[in-house]
């Protein structure tokens, strides 16, 4: 005999359990007894019928009447005979909306006769109903003569809602097994007619268990997890109780499949305290009477009434904490905060069961939920349209002014803007019922801003409950403490684990590129040629921060050849013809990118793809190259228009989830939030994207489908080091730490805020001279000394960072006059102009985008890509350890040296200026070193041991070539070895001679003063006449070459 069976291992303790927990178990033989002896027929007809009279009364005034006999057979004929014929799910939904909401019947009461509606469930009070458990259940399949034969099926008031499948732990993939027979049983010619009864379906294993509900995907089962300590500290005891000799001779001797072993093997199992398994914490978590009844009213949905879902275990617990949280009304209003679980793990279902809760626990509530986008806007009210709960859509201020105004019993949606011109009309006649409850999507995305405390003061004592799929980055902690502090937590570890997203792993590839440096300075020089030095150094800071490099024609090529061999040797046709239907993302960093790579995806004819994007801009003046009115991209966005007509995006992306005439999705910035489509399993990033953006795009391939097993990132933008940031912030548990970080946020803040009075009067004491303060003029002419001009630059960003604070919190409303908010905003506005118009005359700020478009062509001409290389093996996300030791995962040495190559020469190319004579020298170094590697005159360890040493001297602080005397100051080396490489004799004293001109005259912003720079020019150059005996030309090139580089090391 086998004591390690499935009916040992996990069917008997389930049994014992769930009898234990109040479900009166029947034999296989007393249940088929109650169904009229017909196995066609799933209900127990006696109990059911005896259970409506019982819990059934009509009320009419004082007076009370039974439901006549008829009527009771009319409410068990209509549970029974629901038809199939529209699918599983279609009568699935009716039977469930019989039980949720009963049955309407006409009954004659004294002559008057009207509809009243009998329950087949007591809600309200769950004593009265009765439940019961039996097992191998035997039901005949559709149009056979066989049968099924389910391990366990739950009854409430003799309708099974629920059915369970165990499985011996020692077979090799015992739940998978149990799911399979579930799907099998929900098949066509199965035995649909008990599983449309079913609620929760259940997959146990003792030591593993799952839950799902009717027709859902094996994919998509879930685990529980008990996050109530009562129910955990509860179990152990129940578990152990004995069963009563009556019901163990039931399950042991009055059944053809037990016996005397089988009961000898239970007893000596349970002659020991036994621990709770897996399987018991979901048994209890699930079936306990009253959290089964619980789930089955407020956390089923039917979603376009093709698809039936259940709430996950951190859906149920977050809105239970919710609800138990705004039930109490202090101080005029209910508590609110923050609902943090990761994307993925369904936010926009957890949101439409919360609403439906809400209003069947606070009388006549008005839900109004935000969002920032349009899109989101669309997709939120339409989940909710999908899942049966009533919304309107407020298309204006006005109009979301008489909704909420109103009682209406349904759900308002907006987004912030309509909002905000309701927040206008409402502020001198707040709305200050409790009863107002606003789900914010995101507010801790800048949009939101001063818009949460408008809405906090028109409708103060409204109750805000926030929804977050990224945690809060540093600078937003204080977010969470606003709305009331964090409610619930759902990480994506948690997530991971649990299997409600699938891991996603990251690839990191590098673009090894030869770059024609001499010819790229000497066209630089050209179109800069009218700037200052200063400005020269700035625009070639912008010029290497704006990653134009990654936009060269060359590197697009290379890169969208590269993704279209990744993609269709790993997920396009097979060798049959038969396409794998997942599908891929490319983000790019503007529009003309995205389309240039369109135009390559479609000459390379590997991959079919789309681009997905906003109109383009039609402003006028718009002179940025990558700029949406570049006549690339309104050429192609009038091609989207005549091929998708005006809906381009809805169009498109029905193709890109539905057909396969979209393989890859071309995006900038739409679609990177609240866009799902579980097909995703790759991402191709192409530009850079940091904290919130960047977590919210990659979850685009982390949501579960058939055969996904990951998500895949390919990194082609090198944004490893911001995703394990963004990491680290993501997995961070909420702990007493990060609360009482919380509270030091805020504390920082009001002390911040604190000082803006201060701030303002330092500002305006600046211009106290001036007679006329409405003259901008004035302003712009006493603006003329430069010191002035980084004087009230600086003063300006610090009041108008304080204001913005402030502007942020409800507190300094309230102990602030209106007049004195109104004085700050109006010159907050006031001096911005002036800093602007200051900018413009006086050049402070180069332009970079004046003179993007012909350093994109010098890039265009000297940059040349030659291949993509693969930097890393496939890494899992989650894996920090393995992030943290970045360079040492790379693949191959030969990949270390180009990443090293590459970096050490994007390093020396914003350094250049600072040391010309050093990073030319390294810069050829590192060229000369690639080609012998790429020669193979050099071994790929030989390039990388001396590319280190290139990479440590171009970072190094002091230099052995140099003199000790000069060390002690950043600027006096590469001005010595400019000298040296001059042929100045004796550069050191040169050196030190021209080091004390600039110390005498080094005052704040020396190096925009013309006067003091002319000076040190004439004195420098004299002692290089006189001293050295230059001529006068030399002399004069030699010094200002000098100064630059002074300049560029201060």
């Amino acid at each position: 005999m086998n004591h390690f069976n499935e009916d040992n291992t996990a069917q008997i303790p389930a049994l014992k359990l769930l009898i234990n927990l109040g479900y009166q178990y029947l034999t296989p033989s007393e249940a088929l007894q109650m169904r009229e002896d017909r196995e066609s027929n799933v209900l127990l007809t006696s109990i059911l019928r005896e259970q409506l009279k019982k819990i059934n009364t009509i009320k009419i005034g004082s007076k009370q009447a039974d439901f006549s006999d008829a009527n009771i057979e009319r409410a068990i004929h209509s549970l029974k005979d629901i038809p199939l014929a529209e699918g599983l799910v279609n009568a699935s939904n009716r039977a469930y909306n019989l039980l949720r909401f009963g049955n309407a019947l006409e009954q004659s009461i004294d002559g008057d006769k009207k509809s009243h509606t009998i329950q087949y469930i007591d809600w309200g009070k769950p004593e009265n109903n009765v439940f019961h458990i039996t097992e191998e259940f035997s039901v005949m399949r559709t149009g056979r003569k066989d049968t099924y034969r389910p391990d366990l099926v739950l009854f409430i008031n003799g309708i099974p809602l629920s059915v369970i499948e165990s499985k011996s732990p020692t077979i090799k993939i015992p739940l998978k097994e149990a799911i399979s027979q579930h799907t099998r049983n929900q098949m066509e010619d199965g035995i649909q007619n008990l599983y449309v009864y079913s609620q929760i379906l259940g997959a146990i294993s003792l030591t593993e268990a799952k839950y799902a509900t009717t027709n859902t995907k094996e994919e998509f089962w879930a685990v529980w997890k008990e996050k109530d300590q009562n129910f955990i500290d509860q179990l152990p005891e129940i578990i152990n109780v004995d069963l009563t000799k009556e019901t163990e001779s039931k399950i042991f001797f009055q059944n053809d499949f037990r016996g005397n072993f089988d009961f000898l093997n239970y007893k000596e199992k349970y002659e020991v305290e036994i621990t709770p398994t897996l399987q018991d914490v979901m048994l209890y978590g699930l079936f306990s009477k009253e959290r089964f009844l619980e789930i089955i009213k407020d956390f089923i949905l039917f979603e376009g009434g093709i698809v039936k879902k259940v709430a996950r275990f951190q859906q149920y617990f977050s809105i239970n904490k919710i609800i138990n949280r705004i039930k109490p009304i202090r101080n005029g209003k209910r508590l609110g905060g923050v609902i943090w679980h990761t994307q993925g793990s369904g936010k926009s279902l957890t949101m439409a069961m919360l609403a439906r809760k809400v209003k069947d626990t606070v009388k006549n509530p008005q839900i109004i939920l935000v969002t920032d986008r349009v899109d989101l806007d669309r997709q939120i009210t339409t989940t909710l349209q999908k899942v049966e709960i009533e919304v309107i859509n407020a298309t204006s201020g006005k109009q979301l002014i008489q909704l909420l105004k109103g009682n209406g019993d349904f759900v308002t949606t907006s987004i912030i803007n309509k909002f905000q011109a309701a927040v206008n009309e409402l502020a001198s006649n707040p709305l200050e019922s409790p009863n107002i409850f606003v789900l914010i999507d995101e507010a801790h995305r800048t949009q939101y801003g001063v818009f949460n405390v408008n809405m906090e003061r028109v409708l103060p004592n409204a109750c805000f409950i926030v929804f977050t799929g990224t945690p809060l980055m540093k600078s937003q902690k204080s977010t969470a403490q606003k709305f009331g502090g964090i409610i619930d937590t759902y990480t994506i570890n948690e997530a991971v684990a649990d299997k409600a997203i699938v891991p996603i792993l990251y690839e990191g590839r590098f673009a090894v590129q030869d770059v024609n440096q001499n010819a790229l300075d000497r066209g630089f020089d050209i179109v800069a040629e009218d700037l200052t030095e200063y400005n020269k150094t700035e625009l070639k800071k912008k010029m290497n921060n704006a990653g134009l490099i990654s936009k060269t024609d060359q590197n697009i090529y290379q890169t969208a050849m590269d993704i279209s061999r990744h993609f269709s040797s790993n997920w396009g046709k097979d060798n049959t013809g038969i396409h794998s239907g997942f599908r891929g993302m490319v983000v790019c960093p503007d529009k003309l990118t995205a389309v240039k790579y369109k135009k390559a995806f479609d000459l390379i004819g590997k991959v079919s793809s789309e681009v997905v994007m906003s109109s383009p801009d039609p402003r006028e003046g718009n002179n940025d190259v990558h700029s949406s009115e570049a006549s690339e991209v309104v050429q192609y966005y009038n091609l989207l228009k005549t091929k998708y007509g005006n809906d381009i995006d809805k169009s498109i992306i029905q193709q890109y989830e539905n057909g396969e005439s979209i393989e890859l999705l071309i995006v900038i910035d739409k679609l990177l939030t609240g866009f799902d489509v579980p097909q995703t399993i790759v991402m191709y990033l192409c530009r850079k994207l940091r904290e919130h953006s960047l977590l919210q795009a990659i979850a685009r391939v982390n949501r579960v489908y058939a055969g996904k097993d990951y998500g895949f990132i390919i990194d082609y933008a090198g944004i490893m080091h911001e995703l394990e940031e963004a990491m680290e912030t993501y997995t961070t548990d909420e702990d007493q730490t990060e609360l009482m970080d919380l509270q030091n946020t805020l504390t920082d803040i009001s002390q911040e805020i604190a000082k803006l009075p201060q701030t303002y009067s330092d500002l305006i004491n600046l211009f106290k001279t001036l007679k006329n303060k409405n003259n901008i003029d004035e302003y712009i002419n006493y603006l003329s000394d430069i010191a002035l001009r980084e004087e009230f630059y600086a003063k300006f960003n610090l009041f108008a960072k304080i204001l913005k604070m402030a502007l942020s919190t409800v507190t300094f409303y309230d102990n602030t006059p209106t007049e004195r908010i109104d004085l700050y905003k109006n010159d907050l506005k006031k001096f911005a102009g002036i800093r602007v118009a200051v900018n413009n005359i006086y050049v402070d700020n180069v332009s970079f985008a004046q003179y993007e478009k012909q350093l994109q062509k010098l890039l265009d001409q000297h940059v040349i890509t030659e291949e993509i290389i693969r930097l890393t093996e496939q890494i899992d996300i989650l894996d920090t350890e393995t992030f943290n030791e970045e360079l040492e995962k790379v693949v191959g040495n030969r990949a270390k040296a180009e990443k090293i190559a590459s970096a050490t020469s994007k390093y020396i190319n914003e350094k250049r200026d600072t040391d010309p004579v050093l990073f030319k020298k390294l810069s050829e170094l590192i060229k000369q070193t690639i080609a012998d590697m790429r020669a193979d005159r050099l071994s790929d360890l030989e390039a990388l041991q001396k590319l280190k040493d290139i990479r440590n001297e171009a970072i190094g602080t002091k230099a052995s070539d140099v003199p000790e005397t000069l060390n002690h100051k950043k600027r006096n080396i590469p001005i010595f070895r400019f000298l040296q490489n001059e042929q100045v004799e004796k550069s050191e004293e040169s050196t030190l001679f021209l080091d004390e001109l600039i110390a005498q005259n080094e005052i704040v912003d020396w190096h925009k003063n013309t006067d003091i720079l002319n000076r040190i020019e004439l004195d420098f150059g004299d002692y290089l006449m006189d001293i050295q005996g230059f001529t006068l030309e030399k002399a004069d090139e030699i010094t200002k070459k000098c100064i630059e580089i002074a300049i560029a090391n201060k």
